[in-house]
């Protein structure tokens, strides 16, 4: 009973430090509405009871779930409702020859995948996160996305900006993007 109460409260922590995060650095480049939408689905049954079953405090218990019972419930759901997820995107061509493709996003969800990509790396890194963090994770992984070019460009480009010039300057471009752009697929 004490393993269910204490993965109960660490996962709890977890995500709704996480969404908090994710919050405070939306808001940063006025994106208020994402950032308070972020993530609600983790408080959903299917979500949050899987997240506390394979509770770690330091990986995703997706990906735990993943391991243990073939497949994750709780990422299929979370992915299909946050549109913050590359994978939420991923659609048939239109060409029938096309198959499986990502979709390009919004400017503004990709500048969330971006935030909650940054925001992940320092929830489960803490005091050993650095800016080329969330970099690294995406590079080790890259080659297995389903991800529209231009998504993929414009990501890139913003993990390469974060690591090479820190936090405060990325934000202050991302800022200026998003004012300056009357079309939210402008990239």
């Amino acid at each position: 009973m004490g393993n269910k109460v204490s993965n109960f409260i660490g996962h709890f922590k977890t995500i709704t430090n996480h969404k908090l995060l994710v919050m405070k650095y939306c808001f940063k480049v006025g994106l208020y509405k994402q950032g308070i939408l972020h993530d609600l689905s983790k408080y959903t049954w299917v979500e949050f009871s899987a997240g506390v079953k394979y509770y770690k405090g330091t990986v995703s218990p997706n990906g735990i779930q993943k391991i243990k019972e073939g497949y994750s419930k709780a990422w299929l759901h979370h992915k299909g409702r946050n549109k913050h997820h590359f994978e939420y995107w991923i659609d048939y061509g239109l060409k029938e020859e096309e198959g499986l493709k990502g979709m390009k996003m919004p400017l503004n969800y990709v500048v969330e995948m971006f935030i909650d990509r940054m925001c992940a790396s320092k929830n489960y890194l803490k005091d050993k996160y650095r800016d080329n963090s969330p970099l690294e994770y995406y590079d080790a992984r890259k080659e297995y996305y389903v991800m529209d070019e231009g998504t993929r460009s414009l990501l890139e480009y913003l993990l390469n900006m974060l690591s090479e010039r820190g936090e405060i300057l990325t934000l202050r471009y991302i800022k200026e993007i998003l004012n300056n752009s009357n079309d939210k697929l402008l990239y």
